[in-house]
């Protein structure tokens, strides 16, 4: 079912459901009788207002424009790993 707006010329605006492409050209107003005609609206679409689409917006800014980042990165609290063997020539040895 879809929204559909009409409008009379000394009334407000008129809303009422019907299924798409099912919508008469005008309808009788509530108000005074007269004929109300079918206007063309914007769609009801969005979901600017709720709170998912503010995290959407903020993941998609933050893709493009990242948070600045000031000072040295936090120190890790793990000390380097000692070495298992004391030959000299394991060093030379390739390291994954």
């Amino acid at each position: 079912m879809a929204l559909y707006e009409f409008a009379c010329p000394g009334c407000t605006p008129v809303e009422a459901f019907f299924p798409m492409g099912a919508a008469p050209d005008s309808l009788e107003c509530p108000e005074c009788g007269g004929r109300a005609e079918r206007r063309i609206s914007t769609p009801r679409l969005s979901i600017a207002g709720t709170s998912a689409f503010k995290l959407i917006d903020a993941a998609k800014k933050s893709a493009h424009e990242p948070q600045v980042v000031s000072g040295a990165l936090p120190q890790s609290g793990r000390k380097r790993a000692t070495p298992t063997t004391t030959n000299p020539l394991h060093r030379k040895l390739p390291r994954p």
